[in-house]
């Protein structure tokens, strides 16, 4: 499959725009008060801490297909 070079730069921006943002959010998430209760973690950080993961887990494919078809073209 050939990706064109301005599908490669939009999914290298995608990855990219994926690290710029889910740290932050991840943050916010841990520090939030209803990510624990009594010094443990509540299913409200569990929860978020999977999708974050899962989010970046998929960015970081796209962004590396990106830069690959980049590299390519």
């Amino acid at each position: 499959m050939v990706i064109s070079k301005r599908w490669a730069v939009f999914l290298t921006a995608v990855g990219v725009w994926t690290w710029a943002i889910w740290p932050r959010f991840g943050l916010a998430i841990w520090q939030d008060d209803r990510s624990f209760a009594g010094g443990r973690p509540t299913s409200f950080l569990i929860v978020h801490a999977l999708l974050i993961t899962a989010s970046l887990a998929i960015g970081t494919t796209v962004g590396v297909l990106g830069v690959k078809a980049w590299r390519k073209s």
